[in-house]
């Protein structure tokens, strides 16, 4: 029973930070994928689980591995591949991003530095 607690929660932190990288709500979750707002809620809080099926099309709406939903990772790994899904769902950043999941932390970051630079140039900011 605690294991269970503990994968509800882990999910439960998960699917709120994507949601939030993501720029999504719950409302989102709701209206987009036909989930009534107490499950949501009750996923999002940690009181329940989704099944299998449903954890794929939740992976699949927010654009990440259902494992990004369902374990843990310490702090590093974590704030890398972040970094790499940012890189992923950007059109500009696609083909970097193909280059990326070999490289460091470090090599990440600075590509990404240089490329919102050159877009804030491009953009005239």
């Amino acid at each position: 029973m605690n294991k269970k607690r503990g994968a509800r929660a882990i999910f439960a932190d998960n699917l709120n930070k994507w949601l939030n990288i993501k720029g999504k709500t719950q409302s989102d979750l709701v209206r987009d994928l036909g989930i009534t707002a107490s499950t949501v809620s009750d996923w999002a809080t940690g009181k329940k689980f989704p099944r299998i099926d449903t954890l794929q099309i939740i992976a699949d709406y927010l654009g990440v591995l259902k494992s990004a939903l369902t374990e843990h990772s310490d702090s590093e790994e974590q704030e890398l591949w972040e970094l790499r899904q940012q890189m992923a769902d950007r059109p500009e950043m696609k083909v970097l991003f193909s280059l990326s999941k070999k490289a460091k932390k470090e090599d990440i970051l600075i590509v990404n530095n240089l490329l919102e630079q050159l877009r804030k140039k491009e953009m005239g900011d």
